[in-house]
């Protein structure tokens, strides 16, 4: 997948776009797999959009730094959830970006939706996030699969290799589904090369 300038993001925000709605299904697996602890917590979702999955979060139990790199994404959030105070909204590249901004005491939980197979350097991004973790917390990486993607729209989706591979990265890996998103769990970071050709968006076909 070739790297998205952030001016065509920025544009797409702009012209009022989205992207599928967080749907039911997602909301009951982060609720079952993923709650805040009992005294409360803090997540980063990144690749946040217009703030949906985030202000949900908080729900949970959650304080959010919700993170993105297309200003108008963060403005669109801002506005369509004024009264979000558990939500500090951050414009910011994970790849590329100084990382000053985010929360120097780590994250319960980390969660990337519809994002993953955007990234150029999958392995490099995620080992990043995963060393941000408290101890017990997890990356959730909510994605399209590629069995369930027309070809045309091959290069927003992840295959069943791709997903091994990343997942490899950890000590415990988990699927669930929902309605043909991969729901991915991922828990206890093993930061070795495990797969690591496979999951950096060397994918066949392109995308």
């Amino acid at each position: 997948m070739e790297y998205v300038e952030r001016a065509e993001w920025v544009e797409h925000y702009s012209d009022g776009k989205g992207f599928r709605l967080l749907g039911d299904k997602e909301r009951r697996l982060l609720s079952e797999h993923v709650p805040a602890p009992a005294e409360g917590g803090r997540v980063l979702e990144v690749g946040c959009g217009t703030g949906a999955l985030s202000v949900f979060l908080t729900t949970l139990g959650y304080s959010v730094d919700a993170v993105d790199y297309a200003d108008s994404a963060i403005t669109r959030a801002r506005e369509e959830h004024p009264d979000s105070d558990e939500v500090c909204w951050i414009c910011m590249d994970i790849e590329r970006g100084d990382p000053a901004d985010l929360h120097p005491g780590g994250y319960d939980l980390v969660v990337l939706r519809l994002v993953v197979p955007f990234l150029t350097d999958r392995t490099s991004v995620l080992r990043r996030l995963g060393e941000r973790l408290r101890p017990g917390g997890a990356v959730v990486v909510i994605t399209p699969v590629a069995a369930h993607t027309p070809p045309e729209r091959r290069g927003i989706a992840l295959d069943e290799d791709e997903i091994g591979a990343l997942s490899g990265l950890w000590e415990r890996a988990d699927w669930f589904d929902a309605d043909q998103l991969a729901v991915l769990v991922w828990r206890g970071a093993c930061l070795t090369d495990i797969g690591a050709t496979a999951a950096d968006g060397q994918r066949p076909g392109g995308g």
